[in-house]
């Protein structure tokens, strides 16, 4: 039976990377992407190899039409499946506005690759997954991740793009779960709350300060390992029946509380 594959964009580091360790781990052929060209990835593909996971490396945009088309038929003409794709990549404002500075080139930036970017490599990839199913691959059931964040609902209002984008990202995930259930194609939203990665190194002393407060049931940093578990949990197929659910990966930060 041949290996199952996976891909996950955004992956060289942090969250995408922990995500991708995990699926390979559970025994993937997993496809690491990001837009860093293949020569800056080869340290971390040959870790990741020397530790006897089998993984490679396809760079990609998301936010170009034909980065995504390469990555995924690389992917078909290599492997012949794709059972699980994760959108995970997307970047932060470049510098944090007050919501009443906010520049036209910022919004635009994050709307193009966080959320019109996962938008239609969703699509690109359900197409081909339907085309896969009509061939009758032996055990073939694929499945779709996006990776939102606290941000699809919690204001911020000195990066308020990033969270446009987000929420965008959150009904990406509605509308791909609705209409791909008929082919039985389950989609899936994991939501980071506060996790220890590049993006938050510079803010982690303030985000401490509000753990330590309360700010989180839970009084730690997340791990990408604990988005990672969820999205294990998303793709595992024991949630298939709950197609749209989001899974929280925010030590209860959404838990209302007085």
């Amino acid at each position: 039976m041949a290996k199952k594959v996976a891909v996950v964009t955004g992956s060289r580091r942090g969250i995408g990377l922990g995500i991708a360790r995990a699926l390979a781990e559970e025994g993937y052929q997993t496809v690491l992407s990001a837009v860093s060209a293949p020569e800056q990835a080869e340290d971390l593909i040959q870790e990741l190899t020397g530790e006897g996971l089998a993984v490679c490396y396809i760079p990609c945009d998301i936010s170009k039409k034909a980065d995504r088309e390469r990555l995924l038929d690389t992917v078909l003409a290599q492997y012949g499946r794709l059972d699980v794709l994760v959108n995970n990549a997307g970047v932060a404002p470049v510098e944090r506005l007050d919501l009443l500075e906010t520049t036209e080139e910022s919004f635009e930036r994050l709307l193009r690759i966080n959320c019109e970017g996962t938008f239609f490599m969703a699509q690109a990839a359900a197409n081909r997954m339907i085309a896969l199913q009509k061939k009758g691959l032996e055990d073939y059931h694929p499945r779709m991740v996006n990776v939102a964040s606290i941000s699809s609902y919690t204001s911020s209002t000195s990066r308020g793009e990033y969270c446009v984008s987000k929420a965008g990202i959150s009904m990406v995930t509605t509308l791909f779960a609705d209409r791909l259930a008929e082919y039985g194609i389950p989609v899936f939203e994991v939501r980071p709350g506060i996790i220890m990665t590049d993006m938050t190194a510079g803010v982690a002393e303030k985000y401490q300060k509000l753990i330590d407060g309360g700010l989180t049931p839970i009084k730690r940093f997340g791990q990408p390992e604990d988005v990672a578990n969820c999205v294990k949990a998303a793709v595992s197929g024991l949630l298939d029946f709950a197609t749209g659910t989001v899974l929280n990966a925010d030590g209860g930060f959404h838990i209302r509380r007085l």
